[in-house]
């Protein structure tokens, strides 16, 4: 028997913005204050700004790919879950992770509740913090990238996809932060 994939969804205005191949940029330097944003937090509710964070805690932004609820990156989907896993690693550490994905809020809900996600999963379907962030853009979404800031919100190490070095692996990025 044969079963179709389920597209519905996929052909957004999102989709159509980002389709065009765009690589990533490495316009941020290591050393300097990322950029700030404000985005909901659909696995706790509420909203998520960046730079309540600067003084306080170290932070890892981890930018990934989901095309729809139903659509994951290949190479995103073991990432997440791999970081979700790890998540409370990183708590223990006084790390905040913060998942950035460019699916709607309903999407999104949906994708917390699937994967049964302990992570903040940011929603940023306008794609403006991926832009800002430069983590370049293909195939109707925007690509995968990981940011480790220091306590004052320092760039202290980044991960920018390739297809031969997709994402920082969960210890890679807890290593990166104590470096």
């Amino acid at each position: 028997m044969l079963t179709s994939t389920d597209f519905s969804g996929l052909l957004s205005d999102r989709f159509f913005k980002n389709f065009l191949p765009i690589p990533a940029s490495n316009d941020l330097s290591y050393g300097m204050v990322t950029p700030d944003f404000v985005l909901p937090d659909i696995t706790n509710g509420g909203t998520v700004q960046l730079s309540s964070y600067r003084g306080k805690q170290p932070v890892v932004l981890a930018f990934t790919r989901i095309f729809t609820e139903k659509q994951y990156c290949p190479f995103c989907f073991p990432h997440i879950k791999a970081l979700n896993e790890s998540y409370e690693q990183f708590q223990d550490r006084g790390i905040e992770l913060l998942m950035i994905t460019s699916t709607d809020q309903r999407q999104s809900q949906i994708v917390v509740q699937e994967l049964g996600l302990n992570m903040p999963l940011l929603s940023d379907p306008s794609c403006q913090v991926f832009r800002v962030y430069r983590t370049g853009q293909a195939l109707g979404a925007p690509l995968p990238a990981q940011f480790v800031l220091d306590r004052q919100g320092r760039l202290r190490y980044k991960h920018q996809f390739s297809f031969l070095n997709h994402n920082a692996s969960p210890e890679l990025l807890l290593q990166s932060v104590n470096s």
